[in-house]
């Protein structure tokens, strides 16, 4: 027999292993990280896993390891961590026993009653606190490998928790190595955003397996075979396997133990050679651990479903071990020796086989009484076509995926429950729900997993269930629902027309929690159209909801009620509105309405200029939203964007990037697209071109969605096309974002709108000054008339639109100042006092915007001869853009400070030994093609000056012409040394 699995010696990996150990000796000392290791199916990504861990684990290190199978993609919730937490109690149990939230995952904690809707607290952040302080705790005592495998199919639980503890990695004595299957991820694969979050941090590192190199190919298949195959099959077994480790060696254990000449060349024949040669007893036991969908399975399921005397099932399962078909575990189970394996046996069964099979677990999983299977019971049963305990368990499984926080789980055990429903007789009875219901349910569960699209559908099939024969108390509910599911998607005229028809139904009933919150949300839908309307409507429900003891609908009526006082100019009076909402929402569990009084305290504060109050109550309330499990819910999400905007005007790009970071899991475009659109605008700010380009492009299809995309897309497309000087496309952005906002409306006048007409204003000014220098008047004309244009609808909007508050706040009137700016610049005047406004503006808290200022304010300095007061400025913008990381602006200083010959601190003016700093910065230019009145437009000198300067620079070089003297120059490395 050939030497299979870990008895083949470990071949042609060691750049790999040396790359993992790299990463735990860094581990070692307390700089913890993350290698994602990749490959195709049967590379070898388990084996170097196992070699890595073995050694980790002799050197004295904690090895965890957490497997994910393949259920779907609502999964097994936290499957691979429940393993982690079980092997954490064997090594220490005081860590697990002390955190309720890690036991009562593993069930041994004890039970909690379910919470449903609103008041629904998923406590999904301690868990997550806890898997993370443990093993930090652990490293305590020696270096921790966590290791997660087949994170292909991992849920969207584990995902979220893998996210967590990998973006949290810094000083700990920890190193987690997730292991997937990189030609599994299609486009739409639930593991790509998680991936493209991850390769993002600063800890994490990837490890691409590839195929072994004709070489090494046969150095492992003369490895396998030990002898057991002719020589002259050797080269043609490793060519065929074409460097992938599982295909050799199925084709060496098929060779050995097969006729020879009889290797299959289809992967499907590849990966059940060894199986076919197995006896019809072994056959028919590894068909059925196949079923299961799992890559573990004990003995005992074994025995419930396979009908075999014990010794003949004893002999069938000793036959498969050793042609490692299948080995053993530590917890006394069985696994198929790859997962492919257990693939290609499953698709070779019968139909009937697999009905059968399935049929027989699901038998014995109801035997066993054991709610936390109610999804592998869902699983079988549908398989078994036994379609009513298919409802009922998916029913339960749904509760038990909400029970831990896994949003996405119990989405999809919703949907599959609904999907059954018309396929079962009596469905109600079965389900323990009836289907107004459930899909009220599902409605909510979609919102709160960051599916508003989805939860609308759901809102709208369950207005249609309603109204075929439910009360006009329970019609009017489905409506509000309905209400919010339309407001999350920017629908508010449909969503006006829904309140107002609940309305009808519940206008004349006494007061009611129902009745409460329609009167809320006409308040809500009314706010921007007629306060008095509107306040009307907040003090109703406000009364309604305290006769009916409903502080949630309560708390939402206090949120409208206090944009009245923002209006009249009453902004502390709204304020305390706000906070007072948020902590009756606190107190009652409502998590919706505590997420939006939030979300409109962080915005009127930002408004006020405000911004350390702000970005404090911006992270708090993001935190909170993890904390509830609604992170990407309505208003979970406007906080997740919003908290990144806030950060970046604060100055804090690392946590606004942070903020804005992919979703680790599938959720709506529009999410997407907003959190792309906020990341985009601090790549552009930090030059990172490429990548802001690749986002936009993605998402540009998206603005339609929300308006917000197209004014983030707008900013950051329009100051990256300013920085590279494509000043057309900046033009063009701006027109496309202005009007994808206003939505064909012209009485609509968003004030995103001010910022985008006065940057495109900016641009133009920058091609006007350029025509300038270049004595071309006609571009100049036309440049200034476009600008006038766009500086005429910035003021028009600051006139028409409609600010939450009384007036425009801080940051609105710091654009208006930006604006008389750049219309100063746009007609070439060298008045520096806008640009000091705009400097003083800013100057509430958005240190990018006052150093942007500072910047322009020292070219118009340096233009009227103040050298001096110019460098000040020079210094203070490049001591911001480079704690920023503002690197276009960083370098738009330091050439500005080149060419004006100003020195900033810690540097040095250019000399070349030879040519002065002023010649060689002529030089410079003039080997770009300038001509001489453009190199003193450039350098602020007279062009007599520009000539006097280029005289000396031949005479020096020896040079007959200007042409000359560059080629002279550039030999002598003196432009580069110039720089």
């Amino acid at each position: 027999m050939p030497r299979l699995g870990t008895g083949v010696p470990f071949t042609a990996r060691s750049t790999e292993i040396a790359q993992l150990r790299a990463a735990l000796d860094r581990a070692r000392t307390g700089t913890g990280g993350a290698v994602l290791l990749s490959g195709d199916a049967g590379v070898g990504k388990s084996r170097l896993l196992t070699e890595f861990t073995a050694e980790a684990e002799a050197a004295g290190a904690h090895v965890l390891l957490g497997r994910c199978v393949s259920v779907g993609e609502a999964g097994l919730p936290y499957l691979p961590f429940k393993e982690v937490v079980e092997q954490l109690r064997r090594v220490r149990p005081d860590l697990v026993d002390a955190r309720p939230a890690l036991s009562g995952l593993i069930g041994r904690a004890a039970a909690t009653a379910s919470r449903s809707g609103e008041e629904n607290d998923l406590g999904q952040l301690q868990l997550f606190d806890a898997m993370f302080t443990v093993l930090a705790e652990l490293s305590d005592d020696a270096p921790v490998v966590l290791a997660i495998e087949d994170l292909h199919w991992s849920d969207a639980s584990s995902r979220d928790l893998l996210s967590f503890l990998v973006s949290r990695l810094a000083g700990q004595r920890l190193l987690v190595v997730p292991t997937y299957r990189s030609d599994d991820l299609h486009r739409q694969h639930p593991l790509r955003p998680l991936l493209a979050e991850l390769v993002r941090l600063p800890a994490v590192e990837r490890l691409d397996l590839a195929p072994f190199d004709p070489a090494d190919a046969l150095a492992f298949v003369e490895a396998l075979a030990d002898g057991s195959i002719d020589a002259d099959l050797l080269a043609d077994v490793a060519a065929r396997s074409e460097g992938n480790a599982f295909f050799a060696e199925e084709l060496v254990a098929a060779s050995a133990t097969g006729p020879a000449g009889g290797i299959p060349t289809a992967l499907a024949d590849v990966l059940l050679a060894r199986v076919e040669t197995l006896s019809p007893a072994a056959q028919r036991v590894v068909g059925a651990i196949s079923v299961t969908g799992r890559r573990h399975v004990r003995h005992a399921a074994v025995r419930s479903v396979v009908d075999l005397p014990d010794g003949e099932l004893d002999a069938a399962l000793r036959e498969a071990l050793q042609h490692h078909v299948l080995v053993t575990d530590d917890q006394g189970g069985y696994t198929f020796r790859h997962a492919l394996l257990r693939e290609a046996v499953y698709a070779d069964l019968l139909p009937g086989e697999r009905v059968r099979l399935h049929a027989a677990y699901a038998r014995r999983i109801v035997e066993l009484k054991q709610d936390e299977l109610a999804g592998a019971l869902a699983f079988h049963s549908l398989r078994s076509n036994d379609l009513p305990t298919a409802l009922a368990a998916s029913v339960k499984a749904a509760e038990d995926a909400m029970r831990v926080g896994a949003l996405a789980a119990e989405l999809r055990h919703v949907e599959q429950a609904l999907e059954l429903w018309s396929a079962v007789e009596n469905p109600a009875a079965h389900a323990g729900i009836d289907e107004l219901a459930l899909t009220r349910k599902a409605a909510y569960v979609a919102g709160a997993a960051g599916h508003p699209e989805r939860a609308l559908a759901y809102a709208q099939a369950a207005t249609a269930l309603a109204d075929r024969d439910a009360d006009p108390v329970a019609r009017a509910d489905v409506r509000r629902q309905l209400t919010e599911s339309l407001l999350a998607n920017g629908r508010w005229a449909e969503a006006t027309k829904a309140i107002a028809e609940a309305w009808q139904l519940v206008e004349n009933e006494p007061p009611s929690r129902t009745r409460a919150w329609v009167l809320a949300l006409r308040a809500r839908t009314h706010w921007s159209k007629d306060d008095d309307l509107s306040r009307m409507y907040a003090e109703q429900a406000i009364e309604d909801a305290r006769a009916a003891g409903s502080v949630s609908a309560e708390s939402d009526a206090l949120i409208s009620l206090a944009f009245n006082d923002l209006r009249t100019g009453a902004i502390e009076d709204a304020c305390a509105l706000f906070e007072q909402a948020r902590q009756n929402a606190v107190r009652v569990g409502a998590a919706n309405v505590e997420l939006r009084a939030s979300f409109n305290l962080v915005t009127t504060r930002y408004e006020q200029g405000l911004l350390d109050d702000a970005v404090a109550i911006a992270d708090a309330a993001v935190a909170r939203a993890v904390e509830l499990g609604v992170t990407w819910s309505m208003y979970g999400l406007e906080l997740r964007w919003l908290r990144a905007m806030v950060h970046y005007g604060h100055g804090s790009w690392d946590e606004a990037l942070a903020a804005a970071s992919p979703p680790g899991e599938q959720v709506s475009d529009t999410i997407t697209a907003l959190l792309a659109a906020s990341a985009a605008i601090i790549k552009v700010g930090r030059g990172r071109f490429d990548e802001a380009q690749r986002d936009l492009t993605r998402i540009r299809p998206e603005w339609h969605r929300d308006s917000q995309i197209a004014l983030l897309a707008g900013i950051a497309g329009i100051e990256m096309a300013g920085w590279q000087g494509r000043h057309d496309e900046a033009v063009r952005l701006a027109d496309e974002a202005i009007a994808s906002m206003r939505k064909g409306d012209d009485d609509r006048w968003p004030l995103g709108g001010i910022r985008l007409a006065v940057l495109a204003l900016g641009a133009l000014a920058d091609v006007a000054r350029r025509a300038r220098v270049e004595h071309d008047a006609d571009s100049e004309a036309a440049a200034v008339a476009e600008g006038l244009r766009f500086a005429e609808l910035a003021r028009r909007t600051a006139e028409l639109g409609i600010p939450r508050a009384d007036r425009l706040g801080p940051e609105g009137q710091a654009w208006l100042a930006r604006l008389r700016a750049e219309e100063s610049r746009l007609a070439g005047s060298a008045d520096a006092e806008p640009w000091r406004a705009v400097v003083e503006a800013f100057g509430y808290g958005e240190p990018f915007q006052v150093a942007l200022a500072r910047w322009r304010l020292a070219e118009v300095l340096v233009a009227g001869g103040d050298r001096d007061a110019a460098a000040v400025e020079l210094a203070a913008a490049l001591e911001t853009a480079d704690r920023l990381g503002a690197q276009p602006l960083a370098g738009a200083v330091r050439d500005l400070a080149r060419r004006a010959h100003v020195a900033l601190p810690g540097t040095a003016l250019p000399v070349a030994g030879l040519l002065t700093p002023r010649e060689l910065s002529v030089l410079e230019l003039v080997a770009r093609g300038y001509t001489n009145r453009k190199v003193g437009e450039e350098l602020f000198i007279s062009e007599k000056t520009v000539s006097v300067h280029l005289s000396r620079v031949m005479t020096k070089l020896g040079a007959a012409s200007r042409t000359e003297a560059v080629s002279v120059a550039h030999q002598r490395g003196l432009l580069a040394d110039a720089g």
